[in-house]
């Protein structure tokens, strides 16, 4: 595992995102209830919409992103589009120590 300090937790608003670049490759880092983060490749994988700019929703393995484009639902544990819907977003592993972001690249 390569981690790489994102930010403070602070930094990220409480339901909203924060983006991160990592070799030209756009990673969403959530921050979703009870301060559980979570992080995607920041594209949906309907049409590619940028998922850092959709609402985040719903706390722990519960989380989810709606896509600003058409509205699909993504779970932010797993990447997986919620049914009905079929695809996945690329997911990263995350962590918080000392009130700092971590994501492994």
């Amino acid at each position: 595992m390569t981690w790489q300090k994102v930010c403070p937790l602070d930094d990220i608003p409480m339901f909203g995102a924060r983006v991160v670049d990592h070799g030209g490759d756009a990673i969403a880092v959530f921050r979703a209830d009870g301060d559980t983060v979570f992080a995607l490749r920041d594209a949906c994988p309907h049409k590619g919409g940028p998922l850092s700019q959709g609402i985040v929703s719903g706390s722990g393995e519960n989380a989810r992103v709606t896509c600003p484009l058409h509205g699909w639902n993504i779970g932010l544990a797993s990447g997986e589009a919620c049914a009905p819907d079929e695809g996945c977003s690329h997911k990263f592993a995350t962590r918080i120590e000392s009130g700092e972001v971590w994501l492994d690249v």
